[in-house]
């Protein structure tokens, strides 16, 4: 019975991959598409829980408390995968970083599941440090697929990206139905349970789904262990098409791995306190750094005569624009679940459903395009346009999805408003976001030195972290009693989004020059 447990262990694991692209692509597919449905389950929720009221099982927090908090826990779970990409890199190992990440994000739903304030704040923090761990490393685990100058590299993180949201599809769904729907809470009231409880149950359903991503990658993914040692200790042994990153050294490599790690824990916590006290009254004016500091960096190092330096100078042009893009983009779980919760009909043919399903858009839609947009990119090859100039395209995209809001929260005046409007919103974001996100991810890994892999996807994922604070940051004046407020921070927003597209349309040349032929 053991050895036939066995063989068709090996023949799942030697056959779960994608026609024309290496086997274990597939085994990450599956388990980033649990663990993402692990955390948008949870994030499906997390604004709604807080503003909903005591009596009906949330914390009762305004707007604008609960923007703060978004805010923060969404801004600190990329953050963190800075000094988690590089505990990878030098004493972890990409596998072993994912493997406890996956545990310790469990472990943080669970808490949630409990209930109470300091559970709720407990159970955040633990999925924090999760998620940093696993987050770079396992985008990593997909880069070592690949070689250096595949030209397969790009389609193989659509497709991968599409897992991701596969995940996403499914977990508001699941998480949606057992927090908000009247039939659960029917059912445990029948049960003899609290019927205001039901928050926890979604929260837990994500926890069962990150467990299930961990079982995919022990079971299938023993063979991805030997392309993630630490500090690129078996880096001789890989496959050719297993060689991760560009063919450069690092010009940080004479440092001294354990010291490297210690100052990137220094920097980034020194960085959440700067950005924790942009909160407090009269610091405010702190915020404009998330983008300036990036522009500044990208200039400097551009400057350079190192090769090497010049390419990180070209990563932060693409996080300035990433920054700005997931902050309007990450509304999605704060103002537009909030608008699509006060100010929209949520029912189908007088059937209604939770409003948290509304987060289920962005990745059905992701699902639909990600093929399209793989398939686009393997017939253009190198007539593809250049990464700059999609992440101009992406960015032209969110601005069109906040300028049609403008004429939607004007309609809010009458009445809660047809759900096709949020429909629209969702497509051209998800449009834009196939655009910025896969190739942006993708960029990082043939931009990165040797042995740094970690490290970069963690840079990269610091447009995440600053991004999701500038959501909470642009989300905290949500009001539903005032169409034109509404319609006006829409507007100003699309603008913004405008003008970073126009920007990176003209600076796309320079931006290349830095890239040093990779693109």
């Amino acid at each position: 019975m053991r050895a036939r447990r066995g063989a068709a262990a090996a023949f799942l694991r030697s056959h779960l991959g994608f026609a024309g692209h290496p086997r274990g692509l597939g085994v990450l597919f599956f388990a980033e598409m649990w663990e993402r449905f692990s955390y948008y389950g949870m994030r499906a929720l997390l604004v709604l829980f807080m503003v909903a009221p005591e009596a009906e099982g949330g914390l009762g927090f305004t707007p604008a408390e609960a923007a703060l908090v978004y805010g923060n826990y969404t801004m600190a779970v990329y953050l963190l995968s800075i000094p988690g990409g590089v505990a990878a890199d030098v004493l972890l190992g990409l596998w072993r970083a994912v493997v406890l990440g996956g545990a310790v994000i469990a472990a943080g739903h669970f808490t949630l599941a409990v209930g109470g304030v300091s559970a709720f704040y407990a159970g955040l923090v633990l999925i924090v440090i999760g998620t940093g761990l696993l987050k770079p490393s396992i985008s990593g685990l997909v880069g070592t697929l690949y070689g250096a100058h595949d030209k397969r590299r790009d389609a193989g993180f659509s497709l991968f990206y599409m897992g991701i949201n596969i995940g996403g599809f499914f977990a508001p769904l699941v998480t949606g139905f057992l927090a908000q729907s009247p039939v659960m809470k029917a059912w445990l009231g029948a049960q003899g349970f609290d019927p205001a409880g039901s928050w926890h149950w979604g929260f837990a359903a994500a926890g069962v789904g990150m467990l299930a991503g961990l079982a995919v990658l022990l079971a299938f993914g023993r063979d991805l262990r030997t392309s993630s040692q630490p500090d690129g200790e078996r880096a001789s042994e890989l496959q050719p098409s297993m060689v991760p990153v560009a063919e450069t050294e690092d010009p940080f490599a004479r440092w001294s791995p354990r010291l490297v790690l210690a100052a990137v824990v220094l920097g980034t916590f020194s960085l959440f306190g700067l950005i924790a006290l942009s909160d407090r009254p009269g610091f405010e004016v702190l915020r404009w750094a998330y983008v300036l500091v990036p522009v500044a960096l990208a200039a400097y190092l551009g400057s350079s005569r190192d090769e090497q330096v010049r390419r990180y100078g070209a990563m932060f042009v693409l996080l300035a624009g990433a920054i700005l893009f997931w902050g309007i983009f990450e509304q999605a779980g704060l103002t537009i679940a909030l608008f699509a919760d006060q100010l929209t009909r949520n029912e189908i043919g007088g059937w209604v459903f939770p409003s948290a399903w509304f987060q289920s858009l962005n990745p059905l839609f992701v699902i639909l395009l990600a093929p399209l947009f793989a398939a686009l990119w393997m017939r253009l090859g190198e007539r593809q346009p250049s990464t700059p100039v999609k992440f101009g395209m992406a960015l032209a995209l969110l601005a069109g999805s906040f300028l049609l809001m403008v004429p939607a929260a004007t309609l809010t005046a009458e009445g809660r408003i047809s759900p096709l409007w949020l429909v629209g919103l969702f497509f051209l974001q998800t449009s834009g976001e196939l655009l910025l996100s896969p190739v942006g991810l993708s960029t990082m890994t043939k931009l990165a030195p040797r042995r740094a892999v970690g490290l970069v996807l963690g840079i990269w994922l610091l447009g995440f972290a600053l991004g999701s604070k500038l959501a909470g940051v642009l989300g905290r004046n949500f009001t539903a009693s005032d169409p034109a407020a509404l319609a006006w921070s829409f507007l100003w927003q699309a603008g913004l989004a405008a003008a970073m597209a126009l920007l990176f349309f003209v600076l796309a040349p320079w931006v290349r020059r830095l890239m040093g032929g990779v693109d």
